[in-house]
């Protein structure tokens, strides 16, 4: 039971989403049809959707073990990941579970097995869970906090 517990915690390295050079950025950016509209998404080098799971935290991965076979984590190779064209938001790394897996703006980054190509977006909306990452994305709401009832 300590080993699960222990696999679910992590460390976060943290840069902003920038590259000096664009040949050695993890991450990039492209326009594609996402459902009905063209959006500009997340991409990994070889041209695949990235997406992000909502059942994720910035601190707590969800899709682990098989889950991962539908939903490869996007995960650093070295160092702190950047991306070209620099993204608004932030690139960090989560030492968890998967590895050392890829979060934008707190969001841990995968690609869907199903995408073949640079212009497919299968995973988008599956389960009501998984959505195609902008460079938008905003930070996931933090829980909110209650006073407890006496």
């Amino acid at each position: 039971m300590a080993l699960l517990l222990a696999g679910c915690g992590g460390s976060v390295a943290s840069a902003p989403a920038s590259s000096p050079t664009s040949s050695n950025a993890l991450i990039h950016t492209a326009s594609i049809k996402v459902g009905d509209k063209t959006q500009t998404v997340l991409k990994k080098v070889k041209g695949l959707t990235l997406y992000y799971f909502t059942a994720d935290t910035s601190a707590t991965v969800a899709c682990s073990g098989a889950c991962t076979s539908n939903w490869p984590p996007l995960l650093a190779t070295s160092g702190t990941p950047t991306s070209n064209p620099a993204l608004p938001g932030q690139l960090t790394v989560l030492n968890g579970t998967n590895g050392n897996q890829v979060l934008y703006n707190g969001h841990p980054l995968y690609t869907y097995i199903k995408d073949g190509d640079t212009a497919d977006a299968y995973g988008q909306g599956i389960g009501g869970k998984w959505f195609a990452a902008t460079p938008d994305l905003a930070a996931p709401a933090a829980a909110s906090e209650s006073a407890p009832s006496y």
